[in-house]
């Protein structure tokens, strides 16, 4: 039977286009849209979690002695230069006195001056002293005359005035001598005030230290309490640290550090945490914390170097434990993609503490043993077909 030509153009057209839906098709099903993604998986383990946070700060001094003068004045010298190793007691920089040594020499010579007048007034109140015991005698001596009435009552009475006047000058010459003592005492006050005054323009260094900041040059003018050196005692400095929030449970003073400083790179020092800061960055959303050092590293780093630090936070006891890349959030819930056999499904779950080994502690939604997706290949839904592999290209083990 002959096939009109129609009908032969359509099956020969059917048999040519078959070909390629069927590779269509399968190009679809093995790598388009319809494959399978690959995967890689791990198992679940209930294992302890050593949790460990990571941090950035900067090496500072525990304490800065800002050294400066307790008066304003010119700078007349200054001894040192930034990065010197000073000595406790050692001069630093020395002020103009102006007219401080006249002033210091005047009040030594009032002082001197009201020292005398107390001597002065010493012997008068010895004068005074003896004119009144004098006064004294001779009353008692015309009471008795009187009785006897040898002299006169008026007589007796003029010799008892003398006795009071005498008391009176004894009581005057004791106020004038105590007087005297106390100008004493503010002619030395002012003279130790002034002399305070000319020692503090020689400021001095209170530690041993290093000299890391000078603001004044010979020449220029200070004010009260302005700083003309900074010095730091290199052995007593410590990690001004950053910690991120969502991991810094538990983080407390006497955790084990280790340090890692910018100029030794590769070379960890041994420290611990020294004081956790009550306020928080509310803008980066960090904690601060100091972190010192177990033994002071030689030679000391320079204020401000940059360091790394890590603090091993306290443990937590065994749980089930899956690889941190393994948290997926979907739909804005936090889970994992768990497979059973060749099915995928998304458990959710509520994770813990995390270690520096990418491992995180997932404290309620799985109970350990099950497989769950760590990579994949592009983003999984729960009917998309997975191929479990190895390893995945371009991705660590």
């Amino acid at each position: 039977m002959t096939l009109p030509r129609s009908r032969r153009r359509a099956l020969v057209l059917a048999a040519s286009v078959a070909p390629v839906l069927a590779l269509f098709v399968w190009v679809a099903v093995r790598s388009g849209p319809l494959a399978p993604v690959p995967v890689t998986v791990a198992t679940v383990e209930r294992a302890p979690i050593a949790p460990a946070l990571h941090g950035v700060g900067l090496v500072e001094a525990r304490e800065t002695h800002r050294i400066g003068p307790t008066a304003p004045g010119r700078v007349l010298r200054v001894h040192v230069e930034v990065g010197d190793t000073v000595r406790a007691g050692q001069v630093l920089a020395e002020l103009e006195a102006v007219d401080l040594d006249a002033r210091l020499a005047a009040q030594a010579a009032g002082r001197a001056r009201a020292e005398d007048a107390v001597l002065a007034a010493e012997a008068q109140v010895s004068d005074a002293a003896a004119r009144a015991e004098y006064a004294r005698t001779q009353a008692a001596r015309y009471e008795a005359l009187v009785r006897e009435e040898v002299v006169s009552r008026e007589t007796f009475d003029a010799k008892v005035r003398e006795q009071l006047v005498a008391d009176a000058a004894v009581d005057a010459a004791r106020a004038a001598l105590s007087a005297a003592r106390k100008e004493v005492r503010r002619a030395a006050a002012d003279v130790e005030g002034t002399g305070r005054l000319l020692a503090n323009l020689r400021l001095v260094s209170p530690v041993d230290g290093l000299v890391t900041a000078r603001h004044a040059d010979p020449g220029s003018t200070v004010v009260a309490g302005q700083a003309l050196v900074e010095v730091v005692d290199p052995a007593a400095i410590w990690i001004n640290v950053r910690f991120d929030q969502l991991g810094a449970r538990g983080l407390r003073p006497g955790l084990p550090a280790r340090i890692f400083l910018r100029s030794r790179a590769g070379e960890p020092l041994e420290g611990a945490t020294a004081r956790v800061e009550p306020v928080a960055d509310p803008v980066t959303e960090e904690l601060l914390a100091k972190v010192s050092f177990s033994a002071p590293p030689h030679p000391p780093p320079a204020i401000g170097e940059l360091a790394e630090v890590t603090v091993a936070l306290p443990g937590e006891p065994a749980g089930p434990v899956v690889p941190n890349a393994s948290v997926q959030r979907v739909d804005g819930a936090l889970g994992v993609w768990t497979v059973d056999g060749g099915d995928l499904r998304f458990a959710p779950v509520r994770t813990g503490a995390k270690d520096l080994d990418g491992r995180v502690q997932v404290v309620d939604g799985l109970r350990g043993g099950e497989r769950v997706v760590v990579y994949s290949q592009r983003a999984l839904r729960p009917r998309t077909r997975i191929d479990v592999v190895d390893r995945l290209p371009g991705v660590s083990p």
